[in-house]
């Protein structure tokens, strides 16, 4: 099976993952597959897994896969103007605004993310996404933000103007307008759901993607690890660079190359670094990251990219982080892989 996940609606995400997925070889007769697919969270999903019998049937699965889905998206979506995501941002509070415990668990672990980078991952940063031409409002990109407007967007971006409290549970925002966008974290959060019910169905044996996040169990058709194709950056095309076979991990590629423009002759990527306010300008094209689940391999991939091929592979290596960084250069696109990635693609 190879499937290219359908890029995402360009324009309102942080940022555009691009994976090609293999389970390579001929099924085997005794480990029949069955696969689940469709359409969720502006992007596709695609479930391949053990056929299952008994209770646990294809349709009783594909029942709740469908059910976990619509709660992440009804929790998580910038687009649905219902859901507790929208919701919360329109509040003009700035005492504790009670939520769900899952939306306040997923908002905690995304702030604890920031903590840890240093705010190269940031969930607030989508003032300063727009302004630059990469949010939902079509722009012609006629001419750059001015410095003023830079630092006006950047006094509502900060991952410290948010606190929580889960025991409650409730967030506080700092300032009434305040913006939450987890499109760098929901999709993989949504995987971990969809992998963690598999796992109480007693299913040993699946590949779980959505939007190009990974996460995967056990062994594919062929009763080998499976095979992940990481694509390599282009912006007009699609080939691959390498490819890694995994068991039990998850794995989540952050890029620039899908949404972009030129202006003036130079290259501004919709990755924003919310510590200057300013579209990245290194030559990272990608970096891919492995962990234990999808939402960290999301989240991770991300800062990386914000970080930089120098800051971001030094953090990775210190943080003992799978990462691999596709490097543009002048002869090419290099890969760099941190000693854990390495490890890990070997075994």
């Amino acid at each position: 099976m190879t499937l290219v996940p359908e890029q995402m609606h360009t324009r309102p995400l942080l940022l555009i993952f691009a994976l090609t997925l293999g389970a390579c070889g001929e099924p085997r007769g005794d480990m029949p597959m069955s696969e689940i697919s469709g359409q969720t969270m502006g992007t596709s999903f695609s479930i391949k897994l053990d056929s299952p019998g008994g209770e646990s049937g294809e349709d009783f699965i594909e029942r709740h896969v469908i059910d976990v889905l619509s709660r992440v998206n009804q929790r998580m979506s910038t687009w649905l103007p219902e859901s507790e995501l929208s919701v919360f941002n329109a509040n003009p509070a700035t005492d504790w605004i009670a939520t769900s415990t899952e939306f306040c668990d997923v908002i905690s672990a995304a702030l604890a993310v920031s903590e840890r980078t240093g705010g190269a991952f940031d969930i607030t940063v989508g003032p300063l996404v727009n302004l630059w031409g990469f949010g939902p409002v079509d722009t012609d990109h006629a001419e750059l933000p001015s410095y003023e407007s830079i630092a006006l967007a950047a006094e509502r971006v900060g991952y410290r103007q948010l606190q929580t409290d889960c025991e409650k549970p409730a967030i506080r925002k700092k300032r009434a307008d305040v913006y939450v966008d987890l499109s760098a974290y929901a999709k993989g959060y949504a995987v971990d759901q969809l992998a963690d019910f598999l796992d109480t169905q007693g299913v040993d044996n699946y590949l779980v993607e959505v939007g190009g996040e990974l996460r995967m169990r056990g062994k594919n058709a062929s009763g080998e690890n499976w095979a992940i194709a990481v694509e390599k950056p282009a912006d007009f095309e699609r080939s691959v660079q390498a490819i890694v076979r995994l068991t039990d991990m998850a794995m989540a590629t952050s890029g620039d190359y899908r949404n972009f423009y030129v202006l003036d002759g130079r290259r501004y990527s919709h990755t924003i670094d919310s510590r200057t306010g300013r579209p990245v300008t290194h030559n990272a094209a990608a970096v891919t990251v492995i962990s234990d689940t999808a939402a960290m391999a999301d989240a991770l991939a991300t800062a990386l990219l914000v970080m930089g091929p120098d800051q971001g592979f030094r953090f990775a290596e210190q943080e003992r982080i799978a990462a691999y960084f596709l490097l543009r250069k002048e002869s090419g696109i290099d890969g760099k892989a941190t000693t854990v990635f390495t490890d890990l693609s070997e075994r």
